[in-house]
């Protein structure tokens, strides 16, 4: 086994790729540092981008941290290497999310390495999509993507995903009755498109979508009343394809693990070539998020809302450079 520190140029390549992660609001919550003497690549929470009125507990920003520890895995898979990975490695700090050591030769045809051509063609997309199921194959094998990282996803019926709908506009009115909540919203979303504003996070006009004619489809409208010239209003999918991300306990290593299963999730569903838009608008309120799991289901935990289908993909959204989020030591 090869044990050697990896190069420099190597570890940031593999940060590039960690970062075109999803994260709530595109705040992109994290901070990679490399050990030059081992190469060893340590996740931290970066707390300059928590959202402390919509994410109070931090569940999100665990979530997000996930998602880009699951893109550096695959990205390392993909390098031919091995990631070894423990959560939470240190009690005392609890900033310190994971631990990657990589090393050898990756087994060929790897589980991961095959989803490593999705990373950067995955964009989260609020466009319609078009109104048709997703057949059971697939629903299978996205669901296989959460159990292989400890996670569950449930794909509820037609009368849940009513109640779901009817959940998302209660959380709509709850956060406008928010000042922090709404705050920060505005603060992490942009009418004006990427090309204005110049700006390395947060979420650009270009990818709102359009506005809903009704609310048929789980899409947080992040203009907020907030005026967007030339911005269209359409009529999304009636029958909207939602799944549900969750987990049977809801601590901190458990989020990490719900942020990993999600992107496994959405890599796979990119390359099975679907689109999809994720939303924990519901999930952000303590006496709303308890009514959106399935009480049928074994899902003790729901931990995302996400919309899966056939549409346009998504715009980019900005991120910040690798030099802002590594540092060598």
């Amino acid at each position: 086994m090869n044990t050697e520190p990896l190069d420099l140029d190597t570890i940031t390549a593999l940060v590039a790729d960690a970062i075109a992660a999803p994260s709530l609001h595109n705040a992109q919550p994290w901070l990679f540092r490399c050990a030059r003497d081992t190469g060893v690549i340590r996740l931290y929470a970066d707390p300059e981008c928590a959202l402390p009125h919509t994410d109070p507990d931090n569940r999100g920003l665990h979530m997000g941290c996930g998602a880009a520890l699951f893109n550096l895995r695959v990205a390392a898979a993909a390098a031919g290497l091995t990631p070894r990975v423990l959560l939470l490695p240190d009690p005392a700090s609890p900033e310190l999310l994971a631990e990657v050591r990589l090393s050898g030769t990756g087994p060929p045809g790897d589980q991961l390495a095959r989803l490593a051509p999705s990373i950067r063609r995955r964009h989260s997309s609020r466009f319609p999509f078009r109104d048709e199921e997703i057949p059971a194959a697939t629903r299978e094998r996205l669901s296989e993507a959460a159990r292989l990282e400890g996670a569950e996803l449930f794909f509820p019926d037609p009368w849940h995903v009513r109640s779901i709908l009817d959940l998302i506009r209660d959380a709509d009115d709850s956060e406008a009755l928010d000042p922090g909540v709404h705050a920060e919203t505005v603060r992490w979303t942009r009418t004006e498109p990427s090309a204005v504003t110049a700006a390395a996070d947060g979420i650009p006009g270009e990818a709102f979508g359009p506005r809903q004619r009704g609310t048929s489809a789980p899409v947080r409208d992040f203009a907020v009343g907030r005026p967007m010239p030339g911005r269209d209003r359409t009529a999304f999918e009636k029958n909207p394809n939602i799944a549900l991300l969750g987990t049977a306990r809801d601590e901190p290593v458990d989020w990490v693990c719900a942020g990993q299963a999600l992107e496994r999730v959405l890599l796979q569903a990119t390359a099975d070539g679907l689109v999809a838009s994720i939303t924990s608008q519901p999930l952000e309120w303590q006496d709303i998020r308890w009514a959106v799991r399935d009480p049928l289901s074994a899902m003790a935990n729901v931990q995302m809302v996400i919309r899966l289908g056939h549409g346009p993909e998504g715009a980019t959204s900005p991120r910040r450079p690798v030099t802002d989020v590594l540092d060598f030591l």
